[in-house]
């Protein structure tokens, strides 16, 4: 088994990655440790460590000697999708950006995910955009995921293509469609927290000459879908 001792969050990322998986690709891999981790614990897994910068890529080609898997972990330079060819990989992860990002880099990548079976993607904030993606592009979210790790509240999100249309509402692609019928004491601390900001904000916007009616209106229906699920909770 492996001595790789990975972070609560990157654990579960992992567990998302299928076993069955022949290549993943790790997009902004921080020292390799994701690929490393789950190499050693799959023996028939490989992977592809995608890195933008030249000193993580070199602390990741150094990971990846040390645990002598340099044959089949491969840490290439790159932006994004780009360190990736159409058909290599089938599983693709993105930890630790944004959700605005993580997008992005996916929008940006869209030529390369024909042939990925499945996206396991853990954006630090703004999961709704990756809700958005995932409607836009036909991805159906399979799984969702909030955990606190040190004081820090992570969402993962799994989507995997679907040949239908896929539809969630407004409240879904906010809050969460997988997330809204578990909850659990994370996502109730989490939004909790987002409402009693948002009610501040809502407060300061009423007393401000010139406020945008449009985002007032729409924190105001945000605020009231999360007092919804507290209370939900709470009953």
């Amino acid at each position: 088994m492996t001595t790789i001792k990975l972070s609560k969050r990157l654990e579960k990322v992992a567990g998302y990655i299928p076993p069955e998986t022949n290549v993943f690709a790790d997009i902004g891999s921080d020292h390799a440790y994701l690929p490393c981790y789950v190499c050693l614990t799959h023996s028939s897994v490989k992977a592809i460590a995608g890195e933008v910068n030249v000193g993580p890529l070199e602390a990741a080609i150094n990971q990846v000697k040390k645990y002598d898997l340099s044959n089949r972990i491969d840490v290439r330079l790159g932006n994004g999708l780009e360190v990736i060819n159409p058909g290599e990989v089938d599983c693709i992860v993105i930890a630790g950006m944004g959700g605005t990002l993580i997008t992005s880099i996916l929008e940006n990548g869209l030529s390369k995910l024909s042939s990925i079976k499945r996206l396991v993607l853990q954006p630090n904030i703004d999961a709704q955009s990756i809700r958005e993606f995932a409607v836009k592009h036909q991805y159906e979210i399979i799984e969702e995921e909030i955990l606190d790790e040190d004081g820090y509240i992570y969402e993962i999100l799994v989507l995997e293509s679907s040949s239908k249309a896929i539809h969630y509402s407004s409240k879904e692609l906010y809050l969460g469609p997988i997330l809204l019928q578990t909850k659990g004491e994370v996502f109730i601390r989490k939004w909790s927290g987002v409402l009693h900001k948002k009610e501040r904000i809502i407060q300061q916007m009423k007393q401000s000459s010139n406020v945008q009616a449009s985002k007032l209106n729409e924190f105001i229906q945000q605020t009231q879908w999360i007092k919804e699920e507290i209370s939900d909770d709470d009953s």
